[in-house]
């Protein structure tokens, strides 16, 4: 009964009830601990992998023209002297204001200044694709104008604008949400290749358009953020099914969270429960597999992947390592897609938003896979093909980056609404019918790895992938 819509639902509603799952708060640890005990009652042997990560945490967060109070809310991450840094920060900027727009910082004199900035989503649907070696797309809902022209929350310009105004002598940013509904609770993620050494602070469209008035009488602006960065353990969790071999398939996801976080990833998170009680269940009934079973929920998505490092360390790099992962089956975000509303939230379409499977698998697998979406009904989905990023080394936009670049044949699912970094993240954006259906696709390629020699399941023979890099992080 694992792999049913209702099933998968309650566990979701679970998850989303210990929220936020942040990395070292109680919420996170309620979720790997809730994680542990499903896997265990399944018959997994469990294990709980605990890596030191941040929390980062604020206080006052305030902006001011004039004596006038504009409300803002901070960019998450932000104020960090080093990647590694720790300790308690008061900032008190009282500055001239430069303001970009959705402009680069390079060409204005922004020594001494706040920099103020839109936001923008730079990547749209259509960027996918020249990447996109199939499409199911029944009734052509994906290739509508609306639908290829909507953003994701990953690709802004926030890193970009955040790393030049720093070397360029400025002293905090704010940030307007300008293409973004009417809502401060963007919680933006802690790119990890990427330091935010400023103060920032977010401010609503219509909120910027108030501030950007009150500086036209005015060219100084206030800005006050207090922050606080602790050391925690992070606790990933590990639930195994021994094959007769150590090959292994690694069936993935993310249990952390920094709102509500129901797709992202309490979706992603049930799935993993339900095919480990699924296949749990076939073992206790006297299945017998060749190649072991891997389940793993991850901590860090939000806090700079330090527990997926040391994950692709020990079980991948390591000459030691317990396993030979052969294929990494990650799964992330089952939500519907959601527009702007005529209240300024996030309105649900009903629609499936539009997704894609990257995959660096052979040929062969790969048409196996299309098939497996067309048959298990995922519409509006893409495979991606990500044989150049492997070839590269450098990674790719989900959750499997680390085994992925660390030489994994990976088939990685994920798809990009809005509203994924918000609280609007919650338990009525998920795509229920679309549930069973994914949890059905994704036993599928389970099951035709299993059937499969490990060593030939990529996009080139194992031996010719260990020549490429590996672990540039």
């Amino acid at each position: 009964m694992s792999m049913t819509e209702d099933a998968i639902m309650a566990t979701i509603e679970d998850l989303v009830a210990m929220a936020p799952r942040a990395t070292g708060s109680p919420g996170g640890a309620a979720a790997a601990g809730y994680v542990e005990r499903r896997f265990a009652a399944a018959g997994l042997t469990t294990e709980v992998l605990e890596v030191p990560s941040f929390s980062w945490r604020a206080g006052t967060c305030a902006v001011s023209v004039g004596g006038e109070s504009v409300a803002c809310a901070p960019i998450l991450h932000s104020a960090l002297p080093a990647h590694d840094w720790t300790g308690a920060a008061e900032h008190r900027i009282e500055a001239r204001v430069v303001d970009i727009g959705d402009g680069r910082v390079r060409r204005h004199d922004v020594r001494g200044a706040i920099v103020l900035f839109d936001l923008t989503f730079d990547m749209t649907v259509a960027h996918s694709l020249p990447l996109t070696l199939f499409l199911h797309d029944p009734g052509r809902r994906v290739l509508r104008r609306e639908v290829l022209g909507s953003r994701n929350p990953y690709v802004t310009s926030l890193a970009r604008t955040m790393t030049e105004a720093a070397a360029a002598g400025a002293v905090g940013v704010i940030g307007v949400l300008r293409d973004y509904p009417d809502s401060r609770n963007y919680h933006n993620e802690y790119y990890r290749r990427t330091l935010f050494p400023l103060p920032g602070a977010w401010v609503t469209r219509a909120e910027g358009a108030r501030l950007r008035r009150l500086l036209r009488g005015a060219s100084a602006a206030r800005l006050t953020l207090d922050v606080t960065r602790t050391e925690v353990v992070s606790r990933t969790v590990i639930g195994m099914l021994p094959g007769r071999t150590t090959d292994a398939v690694m069936i993935q996801s993310h249990h952390d969270s920094i709102g509500p976080g129901a797709v992202e990833d309490a979706s992603g998170t049930a799935e993993v429960i339900a095919l480990a009680e699924h296949y749990g269940a076939a073992a206790a009934a006297g299945a017998t597999r060749e190649k072991t079973l891997l389940f793993v929920t991850f901590d860090t998505h939000f806090t700079g992947y330090q527990a997926h490092r040391e994950f692709a360390r020990r079980h991948v790099l390591s000459p030691g390592a317990p396993w030979n992962i052969v294929l990494n089956a990650t799964i992330e975000h089952i939500g519907l897609r959601a527009v702007e509303g005529a209240d300024g939230g996030f309105a649900s379409t009903g629609e499936t938003e539009p997704r894609g499977i990257f995959v660096n698998v052979n040929p062969a697998f790969t048409g196996r896979i299309g098939r497996a979406v067309r048959r298990q009904g995922l519409h509006g989905t893409s495979l991606l093909g990500a044989g150049l990023l492997e070839f590269l080394a450098s990674g790719i936009p989900t959750d499997a980056s680390f085994t992925f670049v660390s030489g994994v044949p990976t088939v990685s699912l994920i798809s990009g609404p809005l509203y994924l970094y918000d609280d609007a993240d919650t338990i009525d954006r998920i795509d229920r019918g679309q549930l069973v259906p994914v949890a059905r696709f994704f036993a599928d390629v389970v099951d035709d790895a299993e059937r499969r020699d490990g060593r030939m399941l990529g996009t080139m023979p194992a031996a010719l992938r260990r020549l490429l890099p590996r672990g540039r992080w």
